[in-house]
């Protein structure tokens, strides 16, 4: 089993309230926590929600219920030159940037713009004509898959690499699309059906208060890990209660590079550091007592201590009923 850094993704989404300023202070925000990766959201509001559209509960809880969904969102847009400038500025910082497109212009708009990889928000995972846009584009994708069955997840996987993506290059994120998400609702384990059923690489993307979830995730195997996060919790918006704050989030970056490190290659075997104390913490075969020369060695006049300088206590019967060939002194290492 290889190894490889899990690939951490700071979701900034729309927490930028539509100021190009914040969202600098965002990716600011997201390199200095030791993310690989600050995502946002590309979208034309008008073009993806309907006059009519109603708003998520979540949505209702956290923003004036009075207030569209469409109006909401127009709110949260982030024009093309914010884009451009934040693209220059995730350059600058050594950090990639992403954005979710949420649309077919947005896909193009994006892919122009140079993003080497395309993340697909769960919204989207039913979205056919979407999906054969990205799917041509043949670049690395993650895939979100809240609300989604399993066989939605596999029907996706279909288009987008029937229309020229490499299975490979995708890496399929399970979800849960709530905000926030209570721990009994993140049902962590479908993450390993998606990975053996579907045979792609996996990862998560978290909804739920805290750090615990993500954290269990990357010791499950997650190779992509994404979450929300904001400069302050109490500003007004939608996804700002769901999110992180700077210093949480550095707590996750960190606690998830620990267990990074601690998952290793799956091989069964001592590593360097331990093997300085096998001699101290085996144990040998050694004489109970002094043994004359000739006398039988049995269970009564052999035993087993420490330190594993000797025989190995695995030999334990080649050694009963041989003969001693000199004189033993109690704890002595037998030898045969």
């Amino acid at each position: 089993m290889k190894t490889e850094r899990v690939f951490i993704i700071a979701e900034a989404g729309v927490n930028h309230q539509g100021s190009l300023d914040t969202a600098k202070k965002l990716v600011d925000a997201a390199k200095e926590a030791g993310a690989d990766a600050c995502k946002f959201q590309t979208f034309r509001a008008d073009s993806i929600i309907s006059r009519f559209a109603p708003k998520a509960g979540y949505q209702e809880r956290t923003t004036d219920p009075k207030e569209s969904q469409l109006a909401m969102v127009r709110r949260l847009e982030l024009d093309k030159k914010s884009h451009e400038e934040l693209f220059r500025h995730c350059g600058k910082r050594g950090i990639v940037f992403l954005s979710s497109p949420f649309d077919i212009e947005s896909v193009r708009f994006l892919n122009d713009l140079g993003l080497a990889i395309f993340k697909i928000p769960s919204g989207e995972i039913t979205n056919l004509p979407y999906l054969r846009e990205v799917g041509r584009l043949k670049k690395k994708v993650v895939m979100s898959t809240g609300m989604a069955t399993l066989q939605e997840v596999g029907a996706a996987l279909e288009v987008l690499i029937g229309c020229g993506t490499k299975k490979k290059a995708i890496t399929v994120l399970h979800c849960n699309t709530e905000y926030p998400t209570q721990p009994e609702d993140v049902n962590l384990r479908a993450m390993l059906t998606i990975r053996d059923r579907l045979g792609v690489k996996v990862g998560y993307s978290d909804h739920t208060l805290g750090i615990e979830v993500p954290i269990a995730a990357a010791a499950l195997g997650a190779e992509v890990i994404e979450k929300h996060f904001t400069l302050d919790r109490d500003m007004k918006g939608p996804d700002h209660h769901a999110s992180l704050l700077p210093d949480e989030l550095k707590s996750m970056v960190d606690a998830v590079r620990i267990i990074g490190k601690a998952m290793g290659d799956g091989k069964k075997k001592p590593s360097e550091s331990e093997k300085k104390n096998m001699a101290a913490a085996r144990k040998s075969i050694v004489a109970a007592r002094d043994i004359e020369k000739g006398e039988t060695f049995t269970a009564e006049n052999v035993t087993v201590k420490r330190p594993a300088t000797g025989v190995s206590p695995m030999r334990w019967d080649d050694v009963i009923g041989k003969t001693a060939v000199r004189r033993f002194r109690e704890d002595e290492p037998i030898t045969v």
